[in-house]
């Protein structure tokens, strides 16, 4: 890496992690939320699907929009947004007596806010680098994705010792100071062409290369949202497991919820370096990571106890580690630069939809037998490990010219 682009990126990966925290700070959290409002479990998981169902419809809006007017134009307002929905929500439940609803509109506001922000980071950084070298940026992007999901049960368990409310006040206070320093130091890459292209050249050539590239863009896409459907399904069930059946709370619940994710986040990093040099294994790791939490979902649906809970969880977040950065890779890979913010950010959404879908997935059937709750998801990474293999040809895995 230019000693250059050192400062540049270092404040780009703050974007993920801080990104991150939307819906991993608030885990731990929710028991409380949901006894001091008095809430079903329906209810509160709603508080995760209010914040990314909006971020999943309005990404592909703001990715568009960052391919026509620049990266930094659309995520440092996206981050000024994403902190101020924090500061309303903590307003809410101060001032307000009965704040669910307005703290559902602030999560709502703060996923148009999130939109804005990661996937367009990863655009920047496939702009930044070129081919071996934007495999390891990505891979360290993820690996900060998946440090702000280790270090997020933990703040949000440490602020809601001062009150239930204090996570949503910590978002501004990341988000804003991120927000600067995205404006101030990260770089708009200059794109000939750009401005003079027509938004009708613009959408006939993403046409193009979804009709060329389509079923294996799908594959990756799938892999995506299911993976981010399990993980948070599956943290969302042992937040519950952990206070409900094993009397274990506070600090020490954030410490155990993170542990599976900090497996991720090193597997991320770990994986983003290795691939940089094994760009031709970026298929098999993904079909390994698939594989890997299909298997350990079937064991947790006939295994029992704390110990097999941990160590499954725990090779759920491997599993993760190894597909997102490499279907990150792909997928930055997929597109030339005036399209990468489009493309990108489709897969950021069907993330940010899988994000929705696992906590009330998972909160409607917590309550049934442990066979029902984890086979399912099982066969559908197993599912998307089938898709991968089959749909992922080399003409998808060799980037475009000019992108390499």
């Amino acid at each position: 890496m230019q000693p250059k682009n050192v400062l540049p990126f270092a404040v780009l990966c703050t974007v993920p992690f801080i990104l991150v925290l939307g819906n991993s700070m608030l885990i731990p959290v929710l028991p409380r939320v949901r006894s001091a409002l008095h809430l079903t479990q329906a209810q509160t998981g709603l508080f995760i699907t209010a914040f990314s169902i909006p971020a999943g419809l309005a990404i592909m809006f703001v990715g568009a929009l960052s391919d026509r007017i620049g990266r930094k134009q659309v995520m440092a307002p996206s981050l000024v947004v994403y902190g101020a929905g924090g500061i309303m929500a903590a307003l809410a439940a101060l001032l307000v007596q009965r704040p669910y609803w307005l703290i559902l509109a602030a999560r709502v506001i703060q996923g148009v806010g999130a939109a804005g922000t990661g996937p367009i980071a990863t655009a920047v950084a496939g702009d930044m680098f070129q081919s071996q070298e934007r495999t390891r940026a990505v891979g360290i992007l993820e690996a900060s994705n998946g440090f702000g999901k280790v270090m997020s049960p933990v703040l949000g368990a440490g602020a809601a010792l001062v009150a239930w409310w204090a996570p949503f006040l910590l978002f501004a206070v990341l988000a804003f100071p991120a927000a600067v320093g995205v404006w101030a130091l990260c770089p708009e890459p200059v794109r000939r062409g750009r401005q003079q292209t027509s938004t009708r050249t613009y959408f006939a050539d993403l046409c193009r290369v979804f009709r060329e590239k389509g079923w294996s863009l799908a594959a990756c896409y799938a892999a995506g949202a299911v993976v981010l459907l399990v993980l948070f399904g599956v943290l969302f069930y042992v937040s519950d497991v952990l206070e409900e059946r094993y009397r274990i709370g506070g600090l020490m619940k954030g410490v155990m919820i993170a542990a599976p994710i900090f497996v991720m986040s090193a597997t991320s990093l770990l994986a983003g370096l290795f691939l940089e040099k094994h760009g031709t294994l970026l298929k098999t790791a993904t079909c390994v990571g698939l594989a890997l939490v299909a298997a350990s979902l079937g064991l947790l649906a006939v295994r029992s106890g704390l110990v097999w809970l941990g160590a499954l969880t725990a090779v759920i977040g491997l599993g993760s580690g190894l597909v997102l950065p490499s279907l990150n890779t792909m997928v930055t890979s997929a597109a030339s630069g005036r399209l990468r913010g489009m493309v990108t950010s489709v897969y950021g959404a069907v993330r940010f939809l899988g994000v929705a879908a696992g906590p009330p997935v998972f909160g409607l059937i917590m309550d049934s037998r442990r066979i029902s709750v984890f086979v399912p998801p099982a066969v559908a990474a197993g599912a998307c490990a089938l898709f991968v293999l089959r749909a992922l040809n080399q003409k998808f895995l060799t980037p475009p010219p000019g992108n390499r």
